[in-house]
């Protein structure tokens, strides 16, 4: 079919090029929309919520900032969906086109060359990036999803060939939605499993240098508190001010005592004696 009369005329050497500043024109759109659903999906899924506790040393009520959504969680759901959105659009698309009609090559295709190339080439790139030796943290999180990648293509090879060829039923598309909260939830799991073996195999020195990053979150997290209590006087820049020792209309605002923390806190953080 053609779209624009004349345009079989040409000579193939320009519709070459054409075609290919064509295509290359869609590669940018689909790049842009791409790029700005990434940033919402990481926008949500690096959303914190304030934790209040009491600190046992100091006895004073201190907010924390702690994240929502759980890494792994993340990963194989909002940010996976973020990666795969332009196949999955495309199949859903190719299917909307064929409604009542055999399904055409495209959407499976499209899905499974993507997944292949995100499982090697992805991989293979992020492995050779840098010149220090890659370690996988969390060999069970690997795991799971790299035996579940393995099985996603052999589901796809029993559904269109062993089972009914050329054909998905309603029942192998419910498995497959099913197969994916179970991936979801055995990651989840060997995600905490890694956590907690981590956390007893600490030695000595693993749990003070884990102490004292803790206490340093702590003293950031008691800043940002001043500057949320002082948010009308300035808020961070007042802080900065105070934490600089200098004399401005924000910091005129704020408490000798509180002048006093501030200051303590940004030397803490800082390791430093004197701020001038």
């Amino acid at each position: 079919m053609v779209l624009i009369p004349g345009t079989t005329l040409l000579p193939k050497g320009l519709l070459a090029v054409m075609y290919a500043l064509f295509l290359g024109w869609l590669f940018l759109g689909i790049s842009i929309v791409a790029d700005i659903f990434m940033e919402a999906i990481e926008e949500i899924t690096s959303q914190t919520k304030i934790t209040t506790f009491v600190d046992e040393t100091s006895g004073k009520t201190i907010e924390m900032e702690e994240t929502v959504w759980n890494a792994t969680i993340a990963n194989l759901t909002l940010m996976a969906l973020g990666s795969s959105a332009p196949e999955i659009l495309l199949a859903v698309i190719e299917a909307l086109q064929n409604l009542g009609k055999p399904a055409g090559p495209l959407g499976a295709s499209t899905i499974v060359g993507s997944a292949a190339f995100n499982l090697l080439v992805i991989s293979a790139v992020a492995v050779v990036a840098v010149d220090e030796p890659k370690k996988v943290l969390d060999t069970g999180v690997f795991g799971v999803t790299a035996i579940m990648s393995i099985f996603a293509y052999l589901w796809l090879y029993i559904c269109l060939i062993v089972r009914t060829e050329n054909v998905v039923t309603s029942e192998e598309a419910w498995l497959t939605i099913v197969f994916f909260f179970i991936l979801v939830l055995m990651a989840f799991a060997a995600d905490r499993i890694n956590a907690s073996a981590m956390k007893k195999s600490e030695g000595k020195e693993t749990s003070l240098k884990a102490a004292e990053d803790k206490m340093m979150k702590m003293k950031k997290n008691e800043l940002r508190q001043f500057a949320r209590t002082y948010a009308t006087f300035g808020g961070d820049q007042a802080i900065i001010e105070v934490a600089t020792q200098m004399s401005t209309q924000h910091t005129a605002k704020i408490s000798e005592q509180d002048k006093t923390a501030i200051l303590k806190l940004y030397q803490d953080i800082l390791k430093v004696k004197d701020v001038s």
